[in-house]
């Protein structure tokens, strides 16, 4: 527009100036404020989809750590078992004195071997447990990502909707959306 009082109108210039004079399409600005809010919810979704995988991993990773340590605890557990073998040979060949001090030794050997054992079986149960969280992790990031997937879904035939300017794909919209909130919800509750 000039000073003049020249005005020259874009191609939807027309059509932003009838939108706002008659308050626009309804059609349309429904289907957006939904896609946002869908958006909105999936986003959230996708978060703690993330957030599940990740203590899913860190729990295995825990596991692992305990697994580690438990095998190194049998492995000791198996030398003191060596060291006994060796000693009760030692009591059926030596006597006197020497026979005394082997079954002094083999009697120290069972001891360790039983704190050794007591300790073992601990990291393998704390093991255990870190495999049994991850597990429950993996199946709540599986409902998130399930409720993410749809809640995609539902964007995608809003923009077919929009596009093809079609009332009854809102159907198949809220169809999946309802579905994925159901999807978010299993995942919150743990189910």
């Amino acid at each position: 527009m000039s000073g003049h009082g020249f005005h020259v109108h874009g191609p939807h210039d027309h059509q932003l100036e009838h939108a706002a004079q008659h308050g626009g399409d309804t059609f349309t600005s429904r289907i957006a404020v939904l896609t946002a809010i869908i958006s909105t919810i999936g986003a959230i979704f996708g978060y703690m989809a993330g957030h599940s995988q990740n203590a899913a991993l860190l729990y295995k990773n825990e596991a692992a750590i305990q697994k580690t340590a438990a095998s190194n605890q049998w492995n000791y557990y198996q030398a003191k078992s060596n060291k006994q073998n060796l000693a009760e040979l030692s009591i059926a060949l030596t006597s006197g004195e020497a026979r005394d001090k082997y079954q002094q030794e083999v009697e120290r050997y069972k001891k360790e071997k039983q704190d050794i054992k007591a300790d073992a079986d601990k990291l393998e149960a704390a093991a255990k447990e870190a495999d049994h969280k991850s597990e429950i992790e993996m199946h709540v990031h599986e409902r998130w990502a399930m409720a993410t997937t749809l809640l995609q879904v539902a964007i995608a035939l809003s923009a077919i909707a929009l596009l093809t300017r079609k009332s009854w794909m809102l159907a198949g919209v809220y169809g999946s959306s309802a579905l994925g909130v159901l999807a978010g919800v299993a995942g919150y509750l743990h189910f």
